[in-house]
């Protein structure tokens, strides 16, 4: 739309001969950034629930290097959307905004400027001049006008704000976080959204969060989360990854993902970054973070937290360099399953309350403190109701493709014949020989890899020595068809295993005998007793006993019979 057009309905001097609702006041959101946009849709809602008095437009800023997605953001959301040079046309009574770079059009009414992040607690470019500026704070010529209102999470920031600009005085309204406080409705629903991501019981989520830019976890060392997953046991751990709207919206969701492509084939959970970050969030068993807002929220949830990288560019004297000296730092070339496992032993959520105290004042009260100040500014009297609503977040949506081919290693008690096994699995994505300890039959550690038959790399397929049903089979009968044909098909493969749907598994061997496996617990998994009947093949151990099954700190029983060899086996 140009501004030669029309204004849409429901806004402009010809709106009232069209439009079905008619608002006293008019409201006019800027919409400039992902980041800053979805800030307030999530809290606007709760703000204005069923108040008629109030008509609400979006308009569209298309000048940010982060633009990308705003108006698919608007779109989905269902808003009414005009062009930013329409503005004043619209006379809005207010204008609302979490992005404090908008240029504002000449006029009288205020501009109300929530918070993106947590304070103004990092330097960035000016998209204005040459340099960098406050992170946070509108152009001093906005101030000036004494149009301008700083919404602020605490009094601190009052503080830090007069000593760099001091032209901010009288203008910030002390009304703390809206979405820390939405976190702590739900923190007590980490377990539902760990099931809704897909991750299984037993297992812990480790949760990589990254700001954007060179100094950003991801800027910094991409290759991290592919690490991560390679270190982390995966039957005990998951993966997901947090990632700033900036750099999706700088770079597209192609680079990140052919970026990230090795440890997405391992199974790392990209979580989508809008809305979902926070259930994510508050998922988690440990973050490992920079020094974006994300991660701060997280210590202040009481996650441990690990910091990856931490920037340059964080101001002294915020919550945020606060945490920069608190939290222990992650060295990404140590031993990270090590490091990870001992943040989680010695989790201490205390640790962070001093660094959180200075961030957030009064927590659960910031959305009634912003509905006062939305409305004050509107010149309306505030709804005679109850506290605006507090919503628990809305479950996750599972994302992302599990693992389908991992690097085995079983090691088996030396004795009078092992009658214990312990399994780690690596997916084979990201496993690095280098790494590997490697085959050791005088320990009975041996290693093999295994696929699922769904694996979509036609190298990794032809070179596994177990393969694995993707589904678990209608009957005995049809798992014996599905593990001939499989190990037919494929010749490298020593033996094939199918989860039967009543329960139990079958393990097919090469040479044509079959070994049912009754597990004691819930597992359809084919890949546990197909890796205890390897590694009992490999070490010369009969296989028609009962054998335990140990993965990080579970153990499963699992009975082995042997039945008639199938028709057709070789005993190559």
């Amino acid at each position: 739309m140009h501004a030669s057009q029309p204004l849409r309905v429901p806004v402009g001097s010809d709106a009232g001969r069209w439009s079905t609702f008619h608002g006293e006041k008019t409201l006019v959101v800027a919409a400039r950034t992902v980041t800053s946009t979805v800030r307030v849709l999530e809290c606007l809602p709760a703000l204005l629930r069923g108040d008629g008095r109030v008509t609400v437009v979006f308009a569209h800023d298309p000048t940010s290097a982060f633009n990308d997605g705003v108006l698919d953001l608007l779109h989905d959301a269902g808003c009414r959307v005009i062009p930013w040079e329409q503005v004043s046309h619209a006379e809005p009574d207010l204008i609302l905004t979490a992005s404090e770079n908008i240029d504002v059009p000449e006029g009288h009414c205020p501009v109300l400027v929530l918070p993106h992040g947590i304070g103004f607690q990092k330097q960035v470019p000016d998209a204005r001049a040459p340099g960098e500026r406050l992170s946070g704070v509108v152009p001093d010529s906005l101030l000036e006008s004494g149009r301008a209102w700083l919404a602020i999470s605490h009094p601190s920031q009052e503080e830090q704000l007069l000593s760099s600009h001091p032209k901010a005085a009288g203008r910030t309204l002390l009304v703390g976080d809206p979405c820390y406080d939405e976190l702590l409705v739900s923190a007590g629903r980490a377990g539902a959204y760990r099931r809704a991501l897909g991750v299984p019981g037993g297992h812990r989520l480790v949760v990589l969060s990254s700001t954007w830019g060179g100094t950003s976890l991801i800027g910094r060392d991409p290759g991290l989360a592919a690490r991560v997953l390679a270190a982390l046991p995966y039957d005990e751990f998951r993966v997901a990854a947090i990632v700033h709207p900036n750099v999706w919206a700088g770079h597209g969701s192609w680079q990140i993902r052919t970026l990230l492509a090795p440890a997405l084939e391992a199974g790392l959970m990209l979580i989508p970054h809008v809305h979902a970050w926070r259930s994510a969030l508050v998922a988690a068993d440990v973050v490992v973070g920079d020094h974006g807002s994300v991660t701060l929220y997280g210590a202040a949830l009481g996650k441990p937290v690990l910091l990856g990288a931490f920037g340059s560019e964080t101001v002294e004297g915020t919550a945020a360099a606060a945490l920069g000296r608190t939290a222990p730092r992650l060295d990404a070339h140590d031993n990270l399953h090590g490091q990870i496992v001992s943040a989680l032993a010695l989790q201490r959520p205390e640790l962070f309350a001093t660094v959180t105290g200075g961030a957030f004042h009064q927590p659960g009260r910031a959305l009634s403190r912003l509905r006062t100040a939305l409305y004050g500014l509107l010149g309306l009297p505030e709804p005679v109701s109850t506290a605006p609503p507090e919503w628990f977040l809305t479950e996750p949506v599972e994302t992302g493709t599990k693992a389908t081919a991992w690097m085995v290693t079983t090691t088996g008690l030396p004795t009078d014949g092992p009658d214990a096994v312990t399994v780690r699995r690596q997916p084979a994505a990201v496993w690095e020989e280098a790494a590997d300890p490697g085959e050791d039959a005088a320990a009975g550690r041996f290693r093999h890899l295994a696929c699922d038959e769904r694996e979509p790399d036609r190298r990794l397929l032809e070179s596994a020595s177990v393969l694995l049903c993707g589904a678990p089979v209608r009957s005995a009968a049809a798992g014996v068809r599905w593990i001939g044909a499989t190990l037919d098909r494929l010749p490298g493969c020593r033996l094939a295993a199918a989860s039967l749907a009543g329960g139990g598994a079958l393990v097919g061997l090469r040479d044509g005998r079959i070994v049912e496996a009754a597990v004691t617990g819930p597992t359809r998994d084919p890949a546990l007793p197909a890796s205890a009947v390897y590694a009992l093949l490999r070490g010369a151990a009969p296989l028609h006993d009962m054998v335990t099954v140990r993965f990080g700190d579970r153990a499963e029983d699992v009975a082995l019979r042997l039945r008639a060899p199938r028709p057709g086996g070789s005993s190559g």
